[in-house]
C-alpha cells in the first residue's frame, strides 16, 4: 500500500477537525470554528501559524495584494476552513493558489457547514 505525502501529518490535521466538528456540528461561523482549531492544535502541541501572509509576485515584482492562509500546520501543510453549505470550485482554486504561492506541496480545504465534516486533500 503506498503512503500518502505528509500522512500523519495531514491525519493529526484532520483529527483536530474532526473532534471541532463533532462539538460544535454545523451551523456556527467559521471564524469559531478558526478559533477551536486554534485551541485544538495547542492542546496537542500541533505547531502551527494563523493567518500566514504569502506574498505575491509577478514578474519578480512584489504585487499589492497578498494571501493569507487560515493555518499553516506543522509549516508544511496549508488547512483552509470554511463553514459554507457547500465547497464551490472557486473554493478549491483558492487552495490551489495557496499552494503555488507558499511552494508548499499539500492543502487541507475543511468545511464545517455540514453536518458531516466535509475536507478534500490537495497535493502539487
Amino acid at each position: 500500500m503506498s503512503k500518502l505525502l505528509l500522512e500523519e501529518e495531514t491525519y493529526e490535521i484532520l483529527g483536530s477537525c474532526f473532534n471541532v466538528h463533532n462539538h460544535f456540528g454545523n451551523g456556527f461561523l467559521e471564524i469559531i470554528y478558526k478559533d477551536a482549531l486554534e485551541l485544538e492544535f495547542t492542546k496537542n502541541n500541533i505547531v502551527y501559524a494563523r493567518e500566514k501572509e504569502y506574498p505575491v509576485y509577478y514578474n519578480n515584482t512584489k504585487l499589492r495584494h497578498t494571501f493569507y492562509a487560515d493555518f499553516v500546520v506543522f509549516d508544511k501543510v496549508i488547512l483552509e476552513v470554511k463553514a459554507v453549505s457547500e465547497i464551490s470550485d472557486a473554493h478549491k482554486a483558492q487552495s490551489m493558489n495557496y499552494l503555488k504561492i507558499s511552494k508548499n506541496r499539500v492543502a487541507l480545504l475543511v468545511n464545517f457547514g455540514q453536518q458531516r465534516l466535509e475536507y478534500y486533500r490537495f497535493i502539487i
